[in-house]
């Protein structure tokens, strides 16, 4: 899952930018609203988190101009205010939930989480294929009876083609939402923790399909 923080106090942001990506989460980072907004109208976010007080555009303006546009990415709004009126204002303007500084790290994880489930009905938390389970809610993953060990990446690449089984899931796409937008590196990543799974999982599990990306199937 790619998130998107537009947070103007710097250390804030890359704290949280920092606790998110342990999480298992792709996480970019900008620090005004006119950015945050060309950002977060490109589409490939899962969640934005986004302050109210931005230099530019605040986050009240860059909230109800994605809403204006059709985007419904979903919104977790922060800020050093507190009180009815600026939940409301926040929350009229299309945001998702609200959260007022200084605030709980846990508690923002567990904003963030239920957002996401929020945000995908149609996908249950844990899928089972075959004789693979995997538990998204949870970053559970496994093999019959017995637990298999994934890092927090490895999780994160697995939990693209669960959400899509038995569709073909590209490299590019697993980029987008595994890597942070500042990855530069080699696209080739993916094949190196595309294999990691097959050997954690089996290999049957994750079909390569020449020229377009992997498919996971039940065995």
């Amino acid at each position: 899952m790619r998130l998107l923080i537009v947070e103007d106090e710097k250390r804030l942001a890359l704290s949280l930018a920092k606790g998110l990506t342990a999480e298992g989460y792709a996480v970019d980072v900008v620090h005004d609203g006119a950015e945050g907004l060309h950002r977060a109208s490109e589409g490939a976010y899962d969640l934005v988190v986004l302050d109210i007080m931005l230099p530019g555009l605040n986050g009240y303006r860059v909230c109800a101009a994605l809403r204006a546009a059709g985007h419904d990415v979903p919104i977790l709004m922060l800020t050093a205010k507190d009180g009815e009126y600026d939940e409301a204002e926040g929350l009229d303007t299309g945001a998702d939930d609200y959260l007022t500084k200084p605030f709980s790290y846990v508690v923002l994880v567990a904003r963030v989480k239920a957002l996401l489930r929020r945000g995908r009905p149609a996908h249950p938390p844990v899928r089972v294929l075959g004789e693979l389970t995997v538990d998204t809610g949870a970053r559970r993953v496994f093999r019959g009876a017995d637990e298999v060990a994934l890092t927090a990446k490895e999780f994160s690449v697995l939990e693209q083609l669960v959400l899509r089984a038995g569709q073909v899931v590209s490299k590019a796409e697993i980029l987008e939402h595994v890597w942070d937008f500042a990855y530069d590196g080699d696209p080739n990543i993916v094949e190196v923790y595309v294999s990691t799974l097959r050997r954690k999982l089996g290999a049957a599990f994750i079909r390569t399909v020449r020229g377009a990306g992997y498919r996971l199937e039940a065995r």
